[in-house]
């Protein structure tokens, strides 16, 4: 049973912080991609940022320069570091995964999404 299980939403006043993590859990034979997604009321999910098995970073231009994306293979997790938060950023954030992971037929490779974390940045 593969798990991604997120934590570190909540409420901020505008300009504050949060960092939300992560972590994977289940036969993982390898982390390939890892990202974060958010999607706030009435409005399609969307890309945040993502980061490769190499460290690659990739970010939406709404976040840059604000946000930072990292991962600790080690501990199967990936990170977003959330500074300068604007109520626009009020959203239920996903995280999602790249896996290679093993069963008793072997190895596959998978993709798989958190539940959902919230944050809110309000006043």
């Amino acid at each position: 049973q593969v798990q991604l299980v997120e934590s570190g939403g909540g409420l901020v006043q505008p300009g504050g912080s949060l960092r939300l993590s992560c972590a994977a859990s289940g036969s993982i034979v390898k982390i390939n991609g890892m990202g974060w997604y958010r999607q706030a009321p009435g409005k399609q999910r969307e890309l945040v940022a993502t980061i490769t098995s190499g460290g690659s970073t990739n970010y939406a231009d709404s976040v840059k320069g604000r946000f930072t994306i990292s991962r600790d293979d080690a501990k199967s997790t990936v990170y977003l570091q959330m500074n300068s938060l604007k109520p626009e950023d009020t959203a239920v954030y996903y995280c999602n995964a790249d896996l290679v992971l093993r069963n008793a037929a072997g190895n596959f490779q998978s993709r798989y999404w958190g539940q959902g974390t919230q944050v809110t940045v309000s006043s």
